[in-house]
């Protein structure tokens, strides 16, 4: 902090000065470091030692880590990771822009503003070729924002659901079971496989596994003995009372 002094003229002597219940003369009032004349200038006052700025800048101040010049008391600054740099002197490693009270982003000695970092860093949705800045999902290890993991007929959103894929494009349960599932011999239905569902597969002919029941009595044939009848399968009572 500056510091006043009170100046007092005798008669018939010279100039004295008094600072702090210490007179001093003219001539002896001076900075401790470089001996500069503290009479006309502002100064300040450090364990007992008289200091001019520049000698208290120099010794006390910070010093901006990019330009490596002082950092003077009252100026605006920013102080990150015991370092110190004038607001104007903090840029973007990128654009060089100043980052003043912005988020940013450290990455080695280098900082970057969040845009910047973003489209130098981040991964690049697969399907947009946007930054993927966070959240997403990731399909055949490569990232794609949630809105354009989308199934490859419906465009329906598949985060967060069942799906299933085909020559590596995904595909939403209900349009895979409508393209390319095989039918149910019994409800004509597709079947997935997915969700838990077993079926029962005989010869080229496929059935869920609920559905899979005589052709006559209906009783199920799940882990039991059946005979097929052209195509008909049959229970072994049913098919002994042909």
């Amino acid at each position: 902090m500056t510091s006043s002094v009170l100046i007092v003229f005798f008669p018939f002597c010279c100039q004295e000065l008094f600072y702090e219940d210490r007179h001093y003369h003219e001539h002896c009032f001076r900075c401790f470091r470089c001996d500069r004349s503290l009479a006309d200038e502002p100064f300040t006052s450090q364990d007992d030692a008289l200091l001019c700025n520049d000698c208290y800048c120099n010794e006390f101040s910070s010093k901006c880590v990019a330009c490596d010049k002082i950092v003077m008391p009252g100026t605006r600054k920013l102080e990150y990771a015991g370092s110190t740099w004038h607001e104007g002197c903090f840029i973007c490693h990128s654009c060089e822009e100043p980052i003043g009270s912005k988020s940013f982003i450290p990455d080695k000695d280098e900082h970057y503003c969040v845009p910047c970092y973003e489209e130098k860093f981040a991964p690049r949705c697969t399907r947009c070729k946007k930054a993927l800045a966070k959240g997403g999902v990731t399909y055949r290890d490569e990232p794609w924002h949630k809105e354009c993991f989308v199934c490859a007929n419906c465009k329906t959103q598949l985060a967060g659901q069942h799906f299933t894929s085909r020559d590596d494009s995904p595909y939403c349960l209900k349009c895979f079971g409508s393209l390319y599932a095989k039918k149910c011999e019994a409800c004509s239905k597709p079947i997935t496989g997915f969700g838990g569902g077993k079926y029962i597969s005989f010869e080229d002919r496929q059935w869920h596994q609920p559905c899979f029941t005589c052709s006559q009595c209906s009783i199920s044939l799940v882990g039991a003995g059946f005979f097929p009848d052209g195509d008909r399968i049959l229970c072994r009572e049913c098919h002994s009372n042909l």
